[in-house]
């Protein structure tokens, strides 16, 4: 898979996570504990894609 093509399937499960965020926060009773899961997993996923978006600019 080239980076490219890694880059924008990452940016995409970032999208999809941010959905489900807003999903769960909008549900009633939203579960802190999944929203808290939620972010952490979009966070790492937004931190690969600028530690692969420095890698590509080099």
């Amino acid at each position: 898979m080239s980076l490219h093509a890694h880059l924008s399937e990452l940016s995409e499960k970032h999208k999809l996570l941010d959905r489900r965020i807003e999903e769960e926060l909008s549900r009633p009773g939203s579960n802190d504990v999944e929203i808290t899961r939620l972010k952490l997993e979009k966070l790492k996923l937004k931190d690969e894609i600028i530690r692969l978006s420095a890698r590509k600019s080099h």
